[in-house]
Formats: structure tokens, sequence, C-alpha cells
């Protein structure tokens, strides 16, 4: 990433420039299916087809993008039943962003919308990758007691 890149993302982060002004955005949309597989690949995730990624995209009750120069650079959404339950997915942030606030803009636009729509003791849960905790205890998240009920599976569909 350029310097000038970098200043624009620093300024942003610290509350120097709004997010309109700079060239880093955060805007309600849903990704492409094919922006959302490449930001998938940037980050190392399995890939999936694009019929399914489609799919489930549309699915999403609530969606976020981050652009720089028009190009998504990260994303985040929620799933669920839109009342009861609610799933924080896929907050990814190409590599070449991360640590630069980009995932603190993404996750307050969520927790904004989140705010308008849960009621009173709506579930709302996410998992995280290792060694993200910390990230999601600023906006209230905990760990689950070890003794805590919750399992899940990856389908994975066998190859002939």
């Amino acid at each position: 990433m350029n310097e000038q890149i970098k200043n624009q993302v620093n300024a942003v982060r610290k509350g120097q420039a709004s997010r309109r002004a700079s060239s880093v955005k955060v805007e309600e949309r849903t990704p492409t299916p094919l922006e959302y597989a490449k930001l998938r690949d940037s980050a190392r995730w399995d890939k999936m087809d694009l019929k399914t990624i489609e799919q489930g995209l549309k699915n999403s009750i609530f969606s976020v993008c981050a652009t720089f120069e028009n190009e998504v650079i990260g994303c985040g959404r929620v799933i669920g039943d839109g009342a009861l339950y609610f799933y924080i997915q896929d907050i990814i942030v190409a590599p070449a962003f991360q640590k630069k606030g980009i995932g603190e803009f993404i996750m307050n636009e969520i927790m904004k919308f989140l705010a308008t729509v849960a009621d009173q003791n709506a579930f709302v849960g996410l998992m995280s990758a290792e060694g993200t905790t910390g990230f999601y205890e600023r906006y209230g998240f905990e760990e689950r007691p070890g003794n805590e009920p919750g399992m899940l599976k990856i389908w994975r569909k066998k190859t002939v």
C-alpha cells in the first residue's frame, strides 16, 4: 500500500477525515458474488462456487461493504431470522487494509443496524477467528464458557 493510501486510511481511523471525504468508504450494500469471492480468496478462506455465493448473499438480512477507489476491500453481513436470532458473518478485510480501522467501520455499521432491529433479549452471535476475540469484545461480545453448548459443522460433499 502506498504512503498516500496509508495516510488517508489513518486519517479516517483517527477521525481527522470523514468516511465520505476519504477514499475509503463504508456503505450499506451487498458485495457482488465476484467481489465476495475475491475477498474470501484474499483472506485464504475456502473457495466456493459463485452460484452458491450468490444465493447466500441474497439471503443476508444486512450487508455493508468498505471500498477504496471503487474496489471492495472489506465486508460484513448479518444473517438470521430477523427477530430472535442474528449472526454476524463474514467480517472480511483484504490483508493490505487490515489493522487500519476498516473492520471497525464495518462493525460500527452492523452494530447501528442491530440497534434498530434487534429487540430486547435477541440473540446476536458470531464466530471469531483465532486471535480476534479482543476485537469483538470491544462491541460487548463474550466468549461462551466451556460448559455452554455449541457445535458447528462445515458441510463437505464427498468427491467421487
